[in-house]
C-alpha cells in the first residue's frame, strides 16, 4: 500500500529528467551534474565537449602510432601523459553514456 505518494509519469513524448554527469568540472575540481531531460542547451553543449575528446582521443592515438617508433624519451614521456589525459577523458564520457543507458557503473 503507499502512501499517497505516485511516481509522476512522463507526459506523452517527453523524457524523464535524470542526473547527467558532465564531461567538466565544477569548481574546485568536483564532479558536476545537469538535472535534465536531454534536451537544452547545456546538455547540447556537454554533447558537444563529450564528441571533441572522442576525436580529440582518435587523433592522439593516430599521432602516437606515427611517433613511437623514433620518438626520445622526452616525447615518450610527453606522449605518456596525453594519453594518459586522453584516457581519462573517454573513459569519463563512457561512463556518462552508461549511465544514460540506464547501465551500473562498476568503477569507484
Amino acid at each position: 500500500m503507499s502512501a499517497g505518494f505516485e511516481a509522476a509519469q512522463p507526459e506523452a513524448g517527453h523524457r524523464l529528467r535524470e542526473a547527467r554527469l558532465l564531461p567538466w568540472s565544477g569548481p574546485e575540481g568536483k564532479t558536476s551534474y545537469l538535472i535534465t531531460d536531454g534536451r537544452g542547451r547545456l546538455s547540447r553543449l556537454a554533447d558537444i565537449a563529450e564528441a571533441t575528446r572522442l576525436d580529440m582521443g582518435v587523433r592522439l592515438l593516430a599521432h602516437a602510432e606515427d611517433m613511437l617508433p623514433d620518438a626520445t624519451e622526452t616525447q615518450l614521456r610527453f606522449l605518456a601523459e596525453r594519453l594518459t589525459e586522453a584516457l581519462r577523458d573517454i573513459l569519463g564520457v563512457a561512463e556518462n553514456l552508461e549511465r544514460r543507458a540506464g547501465g551500473c557503473s562498476c568503477h569507484a
